[in-house]
């Protein structure tokens, strides 16, 4: 392909969605225990790319971060969850949920070998260093692994986060 053939980046965007998503209610993001208000931004923006939906507790901590970081020019799809975290869990598991965490485990799936989602599939985000609580784990389906070739031990959550979005709903 020649320069003259390729889109350039305005044609692209108009050729896009222009309006938002509504509820899909098929992929929802759920970092329900982030404590950086950037990665809530990030993830919103994401969970807008893919079609996904965002569920987070609605304390102040997450509204704030979401009034804030929210960039996009119309509100996306955000659940905000009033129950606790473990309740609210267990109710989307009886929904017939899928629960993938997203967390570092001997028995983990690769993200190279994790298949899009088929049913309503909940991604479970945990603390930025204390990950998924060990009280939820008996509540998840499945956990993915990003594997890491570096010193590091794991991704910043909104990238990790993104990465397993993309990855369920058949983008990459």
């Amino acid at each position: 392909m020649t320069g003259a053939q390729k889109s350039r980046p305005g044609d692209l965007r108009r050729q896009r969605r222009h309006g938002q998503h509504g509820c899909w209610d098929h992929l929802i993001a759920a970092p329900l225990w982030v404590a950086y208000q950037a990665n809530l931004g990030t993830l919103l923006r994401t969970c807008d790319a893919v079609g996904a939906c965002l569920a987070v507790p609605g304390t102040p901590h997450y509204r704030q971060a979401l009034a804030r970081g929210d960039t996009l020019p119309r509100r996306s799809c955000i659940h905000w969850i009033s129950s606790p975290k473990d309740r609210w869990l267990n109710e989307e598991r009886q929904r017939g949920s899928r629960i993938v965490a997203v967390e570092l485990a001997e028995d983990a799936t690769r993200l190279a070998d994790l298949l899009p989602a088929r049913q309503r599939t909940v991604v479970l985000l945990g603390h930025e260093h204390n990950g998924v609580p060990l009280d939820v784990w008996q509540l998840i389906d499945e956990v993915v692994e990003i594997p890491m070739v570096g010193q590091g031990a794991s991704l910043n959550v909104a990238v990790a986060g993104s990465l397993v979005l993309y990855r369920l709903e058949g983008l990459c």
